[in-house]
């Protein structure tokens, strides 16, 4: 199995539902999920650190490259994060996988 990618993608605490839901719609055949703990920016912000939350969701999908675009777009506009402080996505291709339905509908 090749042409795959993986999409990773951070937000908030609470907003992987939506995220997820939407990847769904938009063709992919699944995620998992996960919760994790940032750090980095907080740290530096003194006082204003309160206003960051530092627990996040850390969302794993993988697509076919032909579904890659439009799951990806999906999951920018669903987790809004086109603006400062919702999160973040990035894309990995997948050299070599296994256990991943070949035929999945």
């Amino acid at each position: 199995m090749n042409e795959l990618d993986l999409i990773t993608c951070i937000v908030q605490r609470g907003k992987a539902e939506k995220v997820i839901d939407a990847a769904l719609l938009a063709g992919a055949p699944g995620a998992t999920y996960y919760y994790g703990r940032g750090t980095g920016v907080r740290q530096k912000l003194g006082v204003l650190s309160k206003l960051i939350v530092p627990e996040k969701e850390i969302i794993l999908i993988i697509t076919k490259k032909n579904q890659t675009d439009a799951v990806f777009d999906a999951v920018i506009k669903a987790g809004r994060l086109d603006k400062k402080g919702q999160g973040f996505a990035y894309i990995h291709t997948i050299d070599r996988a296994i256990g991943f339905l070949e035929d999945f509908s």
